[in-house]
């Protein structure tokens, strides 16, 4: 499928002149930016920086370019080094971010301060923008995300209830978690905006006897969900839609999202609870949101804003409180975070992503294969640690008076019809 694009060939060599002076206090000086991270630093030439304690990893920067790059804009320019190959880790890949993060939140840290202009979410999320940006990251082809997917193709945060359960098993369980914080009942109008490939809108028509509309702009997302569809014979209940959230205007009793947040924006986020409140039924209407979020703002790793997701932005519970359900008046009924739970799908993903990492190479390169180990490994640490966060919301209209009593419900196991 070709190179990854925008970056220089990749050269493994060592580069440069022996290590001087001003590099190793350039190198002190990255030792002091990562607090007490124990992380062995080593230079071209062997000259290295040892934490007082025992280090997790062992980070080798192969040129002065790439040491002075990391010290100016380390959220952007380590992952641009890592994946060219300027930048080489000994030890565990995960082991080493869980480490930085750590020692990153206890010193506060946001973002250095000449760069965080960088990831801010600065542009609005237009429809074309949306368009190139989903197209950027899901529509690399279905062989790809098959590689390292569960069966069912379920790209976000997987439900283990318990610490042994298979990733095809957590997937399953985290689909009838959601169908039964929706409580779901058969014959009901379901829309979910930001389908992937289409497995929870044909979990919820098959085993809880709903019609779905499921709306994509990834085309090849919804290529695939419309085959599987009538593979399992739910086509005559599940409609997939190539659109953007801005133009549904279906009415429904309940309202999903799982994983599309993100892609929104928060200038965008009134406009999706607009979206939200003309579906909604009156008085049942009622729906959920699954996103990654953040405890306090901060924008999201510049690298992987241009690498991996361009356009994303996780956001904090208050901005989407009083971005989309503060101006509609929906009730929050539960916020849950299921950060854990996306460490633990991480881990299994990084496993398998590695475990094909030879075929990954074959469809682009060895760069690209650089490039998602590090974004795979980074999230894991990221959710492991709190850096990053997974929040389930569940909403309703202001004047529902028949939802469950208790939450007893969720935890009963499914509910399903068939």
């Amino acid at each position: 499928m070709g190179s990854f694009a925008g970056f220089e060939p990749l050269d493994r060599g060592a580069r440069g002149r022996p290590a001087q002076a001003f590099d190793r206090w350039l190198l002190a000086l990255l030792h002091k930016c990562l607090g007490d991270a124990p992380v062995r630093l080593v230079l071209w030439d062997g000259t290295d920086h040892l934490p007082p304690a025992h280090p997790v990893a062992t980070l080798h920067v192969r040129d002065r370019k790439t040491l002075v790059g990391v010290l100016l804009d380390p959220d952007l320019n380590f992952g641009e080094a890592y994946a060219a190959g300027r930048i080489e880790v000994q030890g565990d890949l995960v082991a080493l971010n869980q480490a930085v993060f750590r020692a990153l939140q206890h010193r506060g840290y946001t973002a250095v301060p000449w760069a965080r202009h960088l990831s801010l979410p600065l542009g609005r999320n237009t429809l074309r923008r949306s368009r190139h940006d989903i197209h950027h990251h899901y529509d690399l082809g279905n062989a790809f995300y098959r590689l390292w997917l569960d069966r069912q193709m379920v790209y976000t945060c997987a439900y283990f209830p318990d610490a042994a359960a298979t990733l095809e098993a957590a997937q399953e369980a985290k689909m009838d978690y959601v169908c039964r914080k929706l409580d779901l009942r058969a014959g009901e109008r379901v829309v979910e905006a930001g389908c992937g490939w289409g497995s929870l809108a044909v979990h919820m028509a098959r085993h809880y006897g709903v019609s779905v509309r499921a709306f994509n702009i990834s085309r090849e997302q919804v290529r695939y969900a419309r085959g599987r569809a009538e593979d399992l014979g739910v086509a005559d209940r599940v409609d997939f839609i190539e659109d953007d959230y801005r133009n549904i205007d279906e009415r429904c009793d309940a309202f999903v999202s799982v994983g599309m947040l993100e892609h929104v924006g928060p200038r965008n986020y009134r406009a999706l609870g607009a979206v939200i409140d003309r579906c909604l039924a009156p008085r049942r209407g009622r729906g959920l949101l699954h996103f990654i979020g953040r405890n306090r703002l901060r924008p999201l790793n510049a690298w992987i804003r241009k690498r991996i997701f361009p356009g994303a932005y996780p956001p904090t519970l208050r901005q989407v409180m009083e971005g989309i359900f503060e101006p509609w008046s929906f009730s929050v009924l539960d916020v849950e975070n299921l950060r854990l739970h996306y460490a633990r799908t991480l881990r299994h993903w990084l496993e398998r992503f590695e475990g094909a990492e030879g075929e990954v190479a074959r469809m682009f390169d060895e760069r690209f294969v650089r490039a998602w180990r590090l974004y795979l490994a980074g999230s894991e640490a990221a959710f492991a640690t709190g850096w990053l966060q997974l929040f389930q919301v569940t909403f309703a209209r202001a004047d529902r008076d028949d939802g469950p009593w208790t939450r007893a419900g969720l935890y009963e196991g499914p509910r399903r019809q068939a």
